[in-house]
């Protein structure tokens, strides 16, 4: 079972349900967390269960970011508004700078979630439970 977050910005909200509608067949086993209105969105839209964090300019992207630097979360699908300034562009540039620091996989516009949706269900995410077993600690 993976651990994936679902974000979404307000203009990219529909975008992600229907996402989520879509592959909600691949995503139904796993352990999914969502910021705010984006979770209650893809709940009320779907079957799936969702954990709820705080909306992204409330602290929801920096709870994610937590679980993402104890290596706790293995796919994040964060569809931006690259057409929007954020009020919380520092915490969502930190959230990144997390993903690629832990080596986790996001995608961050809808193309690239498709593509690792579709590795998730083929099973290609396999990879993730080595990184848990073998991972050394950062060095200091």
């Amino acid at each position: 079972m993976m651990q994936i977050a679902l974000i979404a910005h307000d203009r990219k909200k529909d975008e992600m349900v229907n996402f989520v509608i879509a592959y909600e067949h691949v995503l139904k086993p796993h352990k999914l967390y969502a910021t705010g209105t984006t979770g209650t969105r893809i709940m009320e839209s779907t079957s799936l269960s969702v954990h709820r964090f705080m909306s992204g300019p409330l602290g929801g992207d920096q709870q994610i970011g937590a679980l993402v630097a104890q290596d706790e979360m293995d796919l994040i699908i964060f569809l931006r508004d690259p057409l929007m300034a954020q009020p919380h562009e520092p915490d969502i540039t930190a959230l990144l700078r997390l993903c690629d620091v832990q080596g986790i996989p996001v995608a961050t516009n809808i193309a690239t979630a498709e593509l690792l949706v579709k590795c998730l269900e083929r099973g290609d995410f396999a990879w993730r439970e080595l990184v848990h077993k073998y991972k050394p600690g950062i060095e200091e």
